[in-house]
């Protein structure tokens, strides 16, 4: 069981890794960008990607979890 979690926490992390190597914003923002905050919503692929970006997350700290349980 243990290296069947252990498998899963490795997997997720790459895929959560990707996904957020996905996200591209428009250049300028951030931090050696310029100061203009622009805000807009996220729509398509955008949208997506920043919901799987959540769902990865939370999925990637609840296997954590569970791994550190069983120990």
């Amino acid at each position: 069981m243990e290296g069947a979690l252990n498998f899963a926490q490795i997997l997720i992390s790459v895929v959560l890794i990707v996904v957020v190597l996905l996200q591209v914003r428009d250049g300028g923002g951030g931090i050696f960008g310029s100061g203009q905050a622009t805000y807009r919503t996220r729509r398509g692929v955008e949208k997506t990607l920043f919901q799987a970006t959540i769902v990865m997350g939370v999925v990637f700290i609840m296997v954590s979890i569970l791994s550190a349980q069983l120990l």
